[in-house]
């Protein structure tokens, strides 16, 4: 699948609210767990939040991407169990993306943010 054809996938998950989902078996569970997931602060000036409720913060991977598709690189850090924080402050205004993946219970959400 190329670049462009993923991006525009990922944004009409994003932009319509719908987890990430590929098997059927697991859609209800992943979106319970993205029902719990949350980032703030929203807009951010320095750093968000991700607050993961349900999932282990030192399994989960994520990937930060702005509005057209790069992947941005970030300083991350588990603060709780539960909970990441992402820097922002040197980012540039706009949208940001943030794709995060759990092989353990195969969950894969995606969130926008606003930087101000």
């Amino acid at each position: 699948m190329n670049v462009l054809k993923t991006f525009t996938i990922l944004l009409f998950c994003l932009l319509s609210g719908v987890a990430m989902a590929q098997d059927g078996a697991y859609q209800a569970e992943r979106s319970s767990f993205a029902k719990s997931i949350s980032v703030y602060p929203n807009p951010a000036t320095e750093y968000i939040e991700i607050n993961l409720d349900q999932l282990d913060a030192n399994k989960v991977k994520l990937s930060l991407y702005n509005i057209i598709g790069n992947e941005m690189s970030a300083e991350t850090e588990v603060i709780e169990d539960h909970k990441i924080r992402v820097r922002v402050k040197e980012f540039a205004a706009g949208y940001y993306l943030i794709a995060l993946r759990d092989d353990e219970t195969k969950f894969k959400g995606t969130y926008k943010f606003l930087k101000r």
